[in-house]
């Protein structure tokens, strides 16, 4: 028994001098690791670590602009890259805005038929809503007994004038012409149609039926009329709605508003009639933004002489808006980068210069340019992104300077010039996001190897600022393997298109120099 405990404090011995001595090989480990760097060129003292056992966050800077340098292609490169230019035009600018609108009545052309006097509906002539009726066409009849009663008295009135037309008693005839002039002004006021009084002028006879014309030559678009019904003053009994002219309400949104005028000219399109436009103009601009959808309502007349134009129709506005005379190129001649608006001027012989402008309101299919170009300089209006791309790697080089326009036929002799060609191969192939091996073989123009050149490899891609993505730069010197093979190792941080330049040099001067695209494996 006693030898089994002596076993067991031999074991719980060894056991605690093996973890202390794991703990200190760990705690030896951990400080190498976490050790401050110390500065080469400072004085040797080590800084203070961060109290309380806190780390040191850095926050990455936000990458700045790509810088742009002029680029020189050859004619062969701007046509495989497929580049078209366009001219600066100094002309009237007009921006189309296209929405949608529907149209809606006239409502200063909208008339209501009402009766000055009481009575009973008899007959009912224009019976359903929408009926066209003409100004002057019968809408219904009436009988009313306070206009009987106002007809006889205008009769007896018009007799009692005759009769007392000679009398001699002092204010007995000019009293008679009174009462008549009376019922004659009330029958007026009730718009008792000047037929009727005619009728009764020469009739003598009360009309017990009274008819009602409609005042105006439109469409009945709410009818209250019906057969023995009682009518007070204040019932509507018609709408008509004149629609030889129509509104049309369109939404415009906010950051478009301001650019349009009263009367600016506007066109519509309905489905309805493929191929026919209708022209109006502005008419109304509502002064306030719906929240919901940032939009202003804007009204618009249109005239509307064959009536194809009816209200609760669907339509597609376009308005025609113009801004004057400026500067203006193709939209498609501006590469946005997201805080630049860059454009690419040709100077001819393939040498095209990167410019910022400041551009203005968009004007369709063109911008307005406020600052960085001139009449009549060409740009370039296609493969802007190759372009940009182009640029952006001549000026990570640093090696580019940018010839004088009209040196491209210079640029032709110099490429014709070179004094050796260039193979650039990958392992493996293509090359993945990692590291990889490159490998340049060089062959002079007599098909022997040349050696003793110092080689360079530079990988790189764009800034992505859509992406959230600065640009990238890799770049590897190449050891001469001897019998014009050089090879040396780089790592892509990123899969995609790379743009590749390798050069050549030897005693200080460039023997060749050679652009491809290569495109990497693995993610971004």
């Amino acid at each position: 028994m006693k030898d089994y405990r002596n076993a067991f404090l031999i074991v719980l011995i060894v056991a605690v001098l093996l973890a202390a001595g794991l703990g200190y090989v760990e705690w030896r480990s951990y400080g190498r690791t976490h050790a401050p760097a110390v500065d080469p060129q400072s004085t040797g003292a080590n800084p203070a670590p961060p109290q309380g056992g806190e780390r040191e966050e850095t926050t990455p800077a936000t990458p700045p602009e790509a810088r742009l340098a002029p680029v020189q292609l050859s004619p062969q490169r701007l046509q495989t890259i497929g580049v078209k230019t366009g001219v600066v035009e100094d002309k009237p600018a007009f921006n189309k805005i296209r929405t949608v609108g529907n149209i809606d009545v006239d409502e200063q052309l909208l008339s209501y038929v009402q009766l000055r006097f009481a009575g009973w509906i008899q007959q009912v002539f224009a019976n359903y809503t929408y009926q066209y009726i003409r100004k002057g066409q019968p809408l219904f009849t009436i009988y009313s007994p306070t206009l009987v009663t106002t007809e006889q008295e205008y009769l007896i009135a018009k007799q009692n004038k005759n009769l007392l037309a000679a009398s001699t008693v002092p204010g007995v005839a000019a009293g008679a012409v009174s009462l008549l002039g009376a019922a004659a002004e009330r029958l007026s006021q009730w718009q008792v149609p000047a037929r009727e009084i005619a009728r009764l002028e020469s009739t003598g006879q009360v009309c017990d039926e009274l008819e009602i014309d409609s005042p105006v030559s439109g469409f009945i678009t709410e009818r209250n009329a019906l057969p023995r019904m009682y009518a007070q003053p204040e019932t509507q009994l018609y709408t008509i709605a004149n629609l030889s002219t129509v509104w049309i309400y369109a939404n415009v949104f906010q950051n478009e508003i301001g650019q349009i005028r009263l009367g600016d000219p506007a066109i519509v399109t309905v489905d309805s009639y493929p191929g026919r436009t209708f022209n109006g103009r502005v008419d109304y601009i509502w002064p306030q933004i719906d929240p919901t959808t940032r939009t202003a309502k804007v009204r618009l007349i249109f005239p509307n002489p064959s009536l194809k134009l009816m209200p609760g129709m669907f339509v597609n506005v376009t308005l025609n808006i113009p801004l004057g005379r400026h500067l203006v190129i193709p939209v498609s001649g501006v590469f946005q980068t997201g805080t630049q608006n860059i454009v690419f001027v040709d100077h001819g012989g393939g040498y095209l210069e990167p410019r910022d402008v400041e551009l203005g309101p968009r004007a369709g299919d063109e911008y307005i340019v406020l600052k960085g170009l001139k009449a009549g300089e060409r740009i370039v209006t296609s493969a802007n992104f190759l372009i940009d791309s182009e640029s952006q790697l001549q000026a990570a080089l640093g090696s580019f300077t940018p010839p004088p326009p009209g040196a491209g036929a210079a640029a032709a002799m110099n490429a014709a010039a070179a004094e050796a060609t260039i193979e650039f191969t990958t392992s493996p192939s293509p090359p993945y996001k990692g590291p990889n091996t490159f490998r340049v073989k060089l062959t002079g123009p007599d098909g022997k190897p040349v050696t003793g050149a110092e080689v360079t490899v530079t990988f790189f891609m764009p800034a992505m600022p859509a992406m959230g993505m600065a640009a990238m730069r890799v770049m590897s010197k190449l050891a001469d393997k001897r019998a014009g093979m050089y090879e040396g190792f780089g790592e892509l941080k990123s899969g995609g298109t790379w743009q590749v330049t390798v050069v050549a040099k030897k005693a200080g001067q460039t023997i060749a120099t050679k652009q491809l695209t290569v495109d990497a494996a693995g993610g971004m």
